[in-house]
């Protein structure tokens, strides 16, 4: 029985697959034009199944040697002859024990290599030898990019590839990791690994790194809905749920923006941990298993934490775009966002902004930075029990919520300047939000009115949506204003009530709780 994989490369004969065979063609259009090159993407981005599917569906037509660098440990970048004389028995493996007589002929070419001279000799006579042309395929290639004598292999691949026209090489180069052979330079100056005198000349001197002629990668490895499809097509044949696959995958697009783990990650929840359960495959079914993923650890998140946490300029920014609204550029010449964009932190999104990548990851770092300001700067949450604001049908009194929150407010925050709450104050109603829905539901921001002025929060609990505008007290035709902007909101949402929370820093502000009527849509308005 096949399964939805989230650990390693997916195989066809046991994993549930997206059909990715658009982007396969893709890259084989580069292949055929000859072109060296890196798939960088971030960790758990599909990158070693794409190299499988890739060496499987180009094997007919050229010799495919796949190997990777992962399990090599740092014994094989000791020096230039341990190297030389041991990377034809990494390419070999693969073919250990699939076909014993190509294992063989691959290890002959690495005897009595001791250097990157007779190394690119030997790389020439296996091109001469084979009568079908030969691309390579380097794996988890970060585990090596930090070492001088990969850097020098990579100058090695270079200078065949310059001279491809009067002396036989590969085909093609593919190399597989997170970061982008092109920008060495800037890895390795951050990790500091590097001392040698060969090294520093490396890092110093070649700034387009000794693999300038890698051409640009700009596959989309992401997911879109149609894809996401073929894959619950797949799925739905051989379980009959009954699902609606263009509205399931829709919605999972919708959570993941396409990130392949994540959107094997949903399936697999609700495949394993929800099925006993017959309305599994529903827009319900997705918001528990997101509510799942989010309360797991995983590398995927662990990751992220860490590089906001040991970045203090990716946190700023990460905060500007995501808590204050601010319009930040997509700007690839910074070295910040370029991180960002590294780790698929960050994506283009409309008018040349960044954006959160994914709404699973906008939550996830939403919750650490709640947590990491309750911490440091002591939230104050005062009430007994999160049960005096659930219903007895286990629904949420949102009305009563919003009353606590309004009471939090003039109680501890009150003498507060008012830069003070205009930055915290979606922080603290977050802060305050979390520990009520915590297990059985989950909140998320909508990104079309992030702004400075207003934000629109939609809360998941128990299968019933919550939506809660968020806003600056600006004057009553502004406030006007923002009721008719939310009804149309809830319009869209097919919600009947919905509820405002603004943020009045006057001194004469009147702290109101009340209903108001938009038309046949009710809006409960708190002032804080």
């Amino acid at each position: 029985m096949k399964k939805f994989n989230i650990a390693g490369a997916c195989i066809k004969e046991k994993h549930y697959m997206v059909d990715t065979s658009n982007k396969i063609k893709k890259i084989e259009m580069m292949i055929e034009d000859e072109a060296y090159f890196t798939i960088n993407r971030s960790r758990q981005f599909g990158k070693t199944t794409t190299l499988s599917v890739l060496a499987k569906y180009l094997k007919d037509k050229y010799v495919i040697l796949k190997t990777s660098f992962e399990p090599t440990g740092e014994s094989l970048f000791k020096d230039e002859e341990t190297f030389c004389s041991n990377i034809f028995k990494i390419i070999a493996k693969d073919f250990e024990y699939v076909n014993e007589e190509f294992y063989n002929k691959i290890l002959s070419y690495g005897e009595g290599i001791k250097s990157y001279d007779e190394l690119s000799r030997k790389i020439t006579k296996m091109s001469m030898d084979f009568n079908k042309p030969i691309v390579l395929l380097i794996d988890e290639v970060d585990q090596a990019s930090n070492n001088a004598v990969f850097l020098k292999f990579l100058g090695v691949l270079r200078s065949k590839y310059m001279d491809r026209n009067t002396i036989p090489t590969f085909k093609s180069v593919i190399l597989a990791g997170v970061h982008d052979i092109k920008s060495l330079k800037l890895l390795i100056s951050e990790q500091k690994v590097i001392t040698s005198d060969e090294a520093k000349e490396i890092a110093s001197d070649r700034y387009n790194s000794p693999w300038n002629i890698a051409s640009d990668f700009e596959v989309d490895m992401t997911f879109n809905p149609e894809e996401i499809a073929t894959m619950l097509e797949e799925y739905e044949k051989q379980n009959h749920t009954g699902m609606d696959i263009n509205k399931i995958s829709e919605e999972i697009y919708k959570y993941t923006s396409g990130y392949p783990f994540l959107v094997s990650k949903i399936c697999k929840v609700i495949d394993e941990k929800l099925q006993i359960e017959s309305d599994s495959w529903t827009i319900q079914g997705i918001e528990q298993a997101v509510n799942v993923i989010l309360k797991e650890k995983s590398t995927l998140f662990e990751s992220i934490i860490k590089n906001l946490e040991n970045n203090e300029k990716m946190y700023s920014l990460i905060e500007k775009i995501l808590v204050y609204g601010e319009e930040m550029d997509y700007n690839v010449d910074d070295p910040i966002t370029d991180r960002a964009i590294t780790y698929s932190i960050i994506k283009k999104g409309k008018k040349e902004a960044a954006v959160i990548h994914n709404r699973i990851f906008e939550i996830r770092i939403y919750n650490y930075m709640i947590t990491k300001r309750k911490v440091e700067q002591e939230i104050r949450i005062n009430y007994e029990s999160r049960n005096q604001f659930i219903d007895q049908a286990g629904e949420l009194n949102m009305v009563k919520i919003l009353d606590k929150f309004q009471e939090l407010m003039k109680e501890e925050y009150r003498k507060e300047t008012e830069k003070f709450k205009e930055k915290e104050g979606r922080m603290i109603f977050l802060a305050f939000m979390k520990p009520i829905i915590n297990g059985t539901g989950f909140y998320f921001i909508e990104a079309e009115t992030r702004t400075n002025k207003r934000m629109d929060i939609v809360i998941t609990y128990n299968k019933k949506m919550y939506i809660i505008e968020l806003k600056k007290w600006h004057g009553k035709s502004y406030e006007d204003k923002g009721y008719n902007q939310l009804a149309g909101y809830m319009k869209i949402k097919d919600a009947d009530e919905g509820y405002m929370v603004v943020f009045d820093f006057s001194k004469e502000k009147n702290y109101k709780n009340e209903w108001i009527k938009i038309g046949d849509r009710s809006i409960y308005e708190v002032v804080v």
